[in-house]
């Protein structure tokens, strides 16, 4: 197992209430595990204390069978990628610069980058589908090319791991589908893949598996037939919902208006 949390609890200062509580995950190379439930429930502390960005109340983290807390932060940048929720263009940079940052892991203080590492970035930008826009700079992106140009760049690092924290807000259709897809594609490839995710529907179908929170516990996970059950979202999201299976499958959720 790759990466393995057990009984992760965390409480944040001046609170009494834990933020995440008893939650254990386990992912594994080639797998999809998708982190879901409503505003607050607790998936992007999950995510940093997976991470070792949060310290923990309870519980431990392992990656690679090594404690998250004992890794430098240069040594787990080889193994762990993170696309964060958000993330502001500081600088003018073309996509081909932008995709290259994934690299400096990698490199020495100071030192330039080589022909393995330009290899390394064109594989990137060819997975995520941006090479042909790699001379653009990245301010003249639309917001699901910056994704899939942020997304090179985590790939970039040639990572075993790789996290995602919502990673199509805010885009329409079109783009958070072709995002959904390149997740998908890489999990394939033997990434493991750790995907927070509001999109119920879409998780559903790319996900192998779903770990619902709600009020920062496990309400439920295994396979997306056995999580996304009516009563449980019900429960967790406070709204009536149906739940109905798509053509492959996968259970899809439909929110109830009042009355129905």
């Amino acid at each position: 197992m790759i990466v393995h949390a057990e009984n992760v609890t965390v409480t944040y200062p001046g609170r009494d209430t834990p933020a995440v509580a008893g939650v254990s995950l386990g992912l594994e190379p080639g797998t999809l595990v998708g982190i879901v439930g409503p505003n607050g429930s607790g998936k992007t502390t999950l995510l940093r204390a997976i991470l070792g960005t949060l310290p923990l109340s309870a519980g431990s983290v392992t990656m690679l069978g090594r404690p998250v807390a004992d890794w430098r932060p240069r040594d787990l940048a080889r193994q762990v990628a993170v696309v964060t929720q958000r993330e502001e263009m500081l600088f003018p940079l073309t996509v081909e610069e932008t995709v290259a940052l994934g690299r400096y892991a990698h490199l020495a203080p100071l030192a330039a980058q080589g022909g393995h590492d330009r290899s390394v970035v064109r594989e990137a930008m060819d997975r995520a589908s941006v090479t042909e826009f790699a001379s653009r700079r990245t301010h003249t992106l639309s917001g699901g090319e910056w994704q899939r140009v942020r997304i090179a760049r985590a790939l970039a690092q040639e990572p075993r791991v790789l996290v995602l924290d919502e990673p199509t807000a805010s885009l329409d259709v079109r783009h958070e589908m072709e995002v959904f897809e390149l997740i998908h594609r890489l999990a394939g490839d033997g990434i493991a893949t750790l995907l927070v995710s509001h999109h119920l529907n879409l998780a559903s179908r790319y996900a192998d598996r779903l770990l619902l929170l709600h009020r920062g516990r496990v309400a439920a996970e295994g396979p997306p037939a056995a999580v996304l059950r009516p009563e449980i979202i019900t429960d967790c999201f406070g709204w009536r919902v149906a739940v109905t299976s798509w053509c492959d499958g996968a259970p899809q959720v439909i929110p109830l208006k009042p009355g129905e």
